[in-house]
């Protein structure tokens, strides 16, 4: 198959390149792809099943960057906290799984403008979202499942009283329209 000069290979030529392998050598493949980076790591074993908490990796990440040791000059970076949920969703994808991760997200976000004093509107705004994300994933789940995760983001809510921007008091709007519309319904 002949391609034009300058254009990128599409998921049509690579898969079109994995049907030649056999299964030794799409072993070896992915047994490169393992060995390549921790992001590859991490997506294999939570797609597999492997080991004993699947979502630990991705909780590194978003704790690394979303709560950084700001003390060590750690960079914040939302994106690339964001991009470890959206990297579990590829990978597995589970709903609880999800809806741990957010809440996760939340916890770590709402910890650093609590203990340190941190102040940024983009960062606030980010975290609000991330509430809303939070709330919507808990409500979904089973109810057995969903009280737990509910009780620590209203502890999130309850860190955010010194925040300021109107943090607070988004947060309370978005908890009585998505959790008590849920506890009526």
């Amino acid at each position: 198959m002949a391609r034009k000069t300058g254009t990128a290979p599409s998921w049509s030529d690579v898969k079109a390149k994995l049907a030649r392998y056999d299964r030794a050598g799409l072993l070896g493949l992915l047994a490169d792809l393992h060995s390549l980076s921790r992001d590859n790591q991490a997506f294999l074993h939570a797609r597999l099943g492997l080991g004993a908490d699947p979502l630990a990796p991705y909780k590194r990440t978003i704790s690394r960057w979303v709560y950084p040791d700001l003390r060590r000059n750690q960079d914040i970076s939302i994106a690339k906290g964001k991009k470890a949920i959206a990297d579990y969703r590829r990978a597995i994808g589970l709903p609880e799984g999800v809806a741990e991760l957010l809440v996760f997200y939340c916890e770590n976000a709402a910890r650093l403008p609590a203990e340190c004093g941190f102040e940024d509107e983009a960062y606030f705004a980010a975290l609000v979202r991330m509430f809303e994300q939070a709330l919507v994933a808990v409500t979904a789940l089973a109810t057995s499942e969903r009280q737990p995760m509910l009780e620590r983001l209203n502890a999130v809510r309850s860190m955010t009283d010194v925040v300021g921007w109107g943090v607070k008091g988004t947060m309370d709007e978005l908890w009585a329209d998505h959790v008590q519309s849920a506890e009526n319904s």
